[in-house]
């Protein structure tokens, strides 16, 4: 179109090109820039080349303007401010209707300006194509150093991950843009430095223009002027164009999960050493110990896999354990400086927020454009009842942050885009959360099943176009997974103390009136009663999702039930329900009992030690998921009358499930005997103290005595999961013997036993497998009994020591009626 008279024509490309001192390189990129441009000018128009001259100290300004050719522009700057500020200089003065950024040094070739200008023309709405090194198609030519190669792609990576998704490569030196669109987007931009590009074409995508990647030939050039600190800059530069992308919801919601999370657990966070969750049972004392001694195998090399200072002298297999390796092992400086309650409070708070915020990024993504109902979704996910019920005394199956990830890069694969990484990555969170919890990984991956199972018999399309890139990235991740665990695995299965398959309580399942009830801990609507009824322990808890949220669930299918997500998310939540039942279940109110489907998969491998019950967990982030989508809905609901009555819905079916903190008590004080050592001289190297009854998974209190005298005696008996017999059955706690058997017994009926020789001649044997260098019994019901017949077993009495009575098993080391003599 000929421009009016009178005003300057305006030139169809405008070339910018920033440049400090570069009088040696500039030469002959501006003759090959005008010689090329110049060539084919039917196909270009007129042409402007813009030099930014950021405070040059060589006489780059001077070349610049001894070429006498009005094409050829000069802008510059006051002193040395940085390629941005360069280049925002220069883009600024330009007039053309496109506007190619290119380095001065012309690594990728001017020809290149074709690929670029193809792209452009081609793309449906594009106002960048931008040449790319990292794309199928581009070549390279003289490669750079291996380091600065290396920092390169750690930093595209880096940008990918935070400030620019998506892009393969930002810093290729060769951008061809829409001209106003440059124009408006430099003008936009504050960083002065190498982020620049970032913060422009993080511009563009945030204003919801697509931008074209283009692979390009490049080769390098000498003379670069990034030095080693600018890449540190550049870095500064990234994470401040990344915290400006960041909406403040997207760091208020995790804030105030912290919160929830702080409030749920307030009874003890603040003195985690002195305070004990009671409805943790037996369960804050073994994960203390757990974490104790990992910490304390790790800092004296020994193998995380096993210890025998529980079970002594057979040990415990920790890998069969769920010690959290994952967790344990990397806090174990922690656990060596704090110690192991303060541990676990931080991994238990910090891990259900931070499993919070994750299901909030996934929903964000997927489902849910409003923050809104992105945090309630996700405040579901993390803190139904079943959630809080475990998060008393379970940190495996409340530190669940890698299980959205992992459905996240389930979901990349099904793209197809990046099988290959995707897979690889997938791999490693899987292995990852193998070391966090199996079981956990297992119920994710029943989820995931279930949810596409259901997703591909409403979009067959989409199962079959996702079908083999995921079969692929699934096998990829396999190949990177296995050989990492294999070996742990190995250890757990078959290695020593290992065991196969355990009994769990024969109420371990769900009955339909637990999934329509409410939880003992829900502050409005808990039922404290009802919740012991229908489960087992406080501890396990597992469904008690009450009826509101049942009612409201429906109605959201009901209403959305022709979007495809929201029917897969349904099915998967009461496909998880209905296994959760267990092998039969009853019909309430009737006599009828039916077939569960869990006899399908009771008896297969790995299910076998799944505690049925919660498989209804799988529930809580499918009815976050839903809620999140209903309420993403609503809130676009007009007239606002709608929007409100339904709101209303939500918040009388989301409010009786609010949970109150957790019952804390004053932890019960360690007796003198073990807190100022006094056990040392009771205790030989290779020998063990043995607590009067021996722990067991209903008294576990000596392993608090344990972790609080630093690991330094062994234990018989204990809490954990350990074999039985010659079949290697797997049991709470260790092997019974009969001198165990028998001190559980006095302590459970207080009834004083006839011993006779018999009795005594087994606990001398059991005493001696022990090798048991003193008897402690602590101040507990039923003591007195207790006191009896160790004193009729052992033929001494004890003495009153440190706030304990102590049997001291050796002989001829302290004066006594009637020394035993072990065998």
């Amino acid at each position: 179109m000929p421009e009016a008279a009178g005003l300057p024509e305006v030139p169809g490309l405008s070339v910018v090109i920033p440049a400090y001192n570069e009088r040696h390189r500039l030469t002959p990129t501006l003759d090959a820039l005008a010689a090329y441009l110049s060539a084919d000018e039917p196909r270009w128009g007129s042409w402007e080349i813009v030099v930014a001259d950021d405070g040059s100290s060589d006489g780059t300004g001077d070349l610049v303007t001894a070429r006498r050719d009005p094409r050829i522009r000069l802008v510059t700057g006051e002193g040395n401010r940085g390629k941005g500020h360069a280049l925002r200089l220069g883009v600024a003065v330009s007039r053309g209707r496109r506007v190619l950024v290119t380095d001065a040094d012309l690594a990728t070739p001017i020809d290149e300006l074709e690929r670029l200008d193809k792209a452009l023309g081609e793309g449906e709405g594009d106002c960048a194509a931008i040449g790319s090194r990292s794309v199928p198609g581009a070549t390279i030519g003289s490669r750079q150093h291996r380091v600065r190669e290396l920092l390169g792609r750690a930093g595209n990576a880096l940008i990918r991950r935070t400030a620019l998704p998506g892009i393969h490569d930002t810093q290729c030196g060769f951008k061809l843009y829409d001209g106003d669109r440059a124009r408006e987007a430099y003008a936009a931009s504050r960083v002065n430095g190498w982020g620049i590009d970032v913060e422009v074409l993080r511009h563009l995508r945030d204003a919801g223009l697509p931008v074209a990647e283009v692979p390009v030939h490049w080769s390098h050039r000498p003379g670069s002027k990034v030095g080693p600190l600018d890449y540190v800059r550049a870095l500064t530069e990234i994470t401040r164009i990344a915290a400006r992308s960041v909406r403040p919801a997207d760091v208020f919601a995790p804030f105030l999960f912290l919160l929830l999370s702080v409030a749920l657990y307030s009874g003890r966070f603040f003195d985690p050493a002195g305070r004990y969750l009671p409805d943790s049972l037996r369960d804050q004392n073994q994960w203390e110990w757990f974490f104790a001694v990992t910490a304390d195998n790790v800092a004296h090399l020994r193998n995380p896999l096993f210890t025998d200072l529980q079970g002594f002298p057979d040990g415990v297999n920790l890998m069969a354990n769920t010690v959290m390796l994952g967790m344990s092992v990397p806090l174990a400086p922690l656990t060596l400086a704090a110690g192991p309650a303060v541990t676990l409070s931080l991994v238990m708070a910090l891990g259900l927020a931070a499993t919070a915020a994750a299901w909030y990024w996934l929903i964000v993504k997927y489902l849910a454009r409003s923050r809104i109902a992105a945090f309630l979704g996700a405040a579901l996910a993390a803190f139904a009842p079943p959630m809080v019920s475990h998060a008393h005394a379970h940190p495996n199956f409340v530190v669940l942050f890698m299980v959205p990830l992992i459905i996240d890069r389930a979901l990349r694969l099904c793209a197809g885009t990046r099988v290959v990484r995707d897979g690889v990555v997938l791999g490693l969170m899987a292995a990852y959360q193998v070391f966090l919890g199996e079981e956990p990984l297992l119920l994710t991956a029943l989820g995931m099943l279930l949810f596409a199972a259901a997703y591909a018999v409403v979009r067959r399309d989409a199962a079959r176009e996702a079908r083999r890139p995921l079969l692929r990235g699934v096998l990829i991740g396999a190949a990177v997974c296995l050989p990492l665990i294999v070996y742990p695995l190995v250890w757990q299965f078959a290695g020593p103390q290992s065991y196969t398959g355990i009994e769990h309580n024969p109420r371990s399942f769900n009955s339909p009136l637990a999934l329509l009830s409410f939880a003992e801990r829900s502050w409005l609507a808990g039922d404290a009663d009802t919740a012991k009824a229908l489960a087992f322990n406080t501890t396990e808890q597992n469904a008690f999702y009450g009826w509101p949220l049942a009612l409201l669930a429906l109605a959201i299918v009901v209403r959305l039930r022709k979007q495809a997500p929201v029917g897969a998310l349904a099915c998967t939540a009461v496909a998880a329900a209905f296994l959760s039942l267990g092998r039969e279940f009853r019909i309430p109110l009737t006599g009828i009992t039916l077939p569960g489907p869990w006899e399908l998969l009771a008896d297969k491998p790995l299910f076998e030690a799944v505690i049925e019950s919660r498989v209804a967990m799988i529930c809580a982030p499918a009815l976050g998921m839903l809620l999140a989508v209903a309420v993403d809905r609503l809130l676009a609901v007009r007239p606002p009358v709608a929007r409100y009555v339904g709101l209303l819905g939500v918040a009388l079916a989301l409010l009786p499930l609010v949970p109150a903190p957790l019952r804390a008590v004053d932890r019960a004080e360690v007796p003198p005997f073990i807190a100022d050592g006094t056990w040392t001289s009771y205790v030989r190297e290779g020998e063990s103290l043995v607590p009067v009854p021996l722990p067991d998974p209903s008294d576990a209190e000596a392993l608090h005595w344990q972790t609080e005298a630093g690991l330094g005696f062994k234990l018989p008996g204990g809490y954990f999961n350990g074999p039985y017999g010659d079949e290697r059955l797997g049991i709470y706690g260790a092997e019974p013997r009969f001198t165990s058997n028998l001190l559980r017994e006095v302590r459970n009926t207080g009834e004083i036993p006839p011993v006779n020789d018999s009795w005594r001649e087994q606990a001398r044997v059991d005493l001696a497998y022990w090798k048991a260098g003193v008897l402690v019994l602590a101040p507990q019901p039923n003591d007195s009994a207790l006191r009896t017949t160790v004193e009729k077993l052992v033929g001494v009495s004890g003495k009153w020591v440190g706030g304990v009575w102590v049997w001291d098993l050796h002989e001829g080391t302290r004066p006594r009626a009637a020394p035993i003599t072990l065998p």
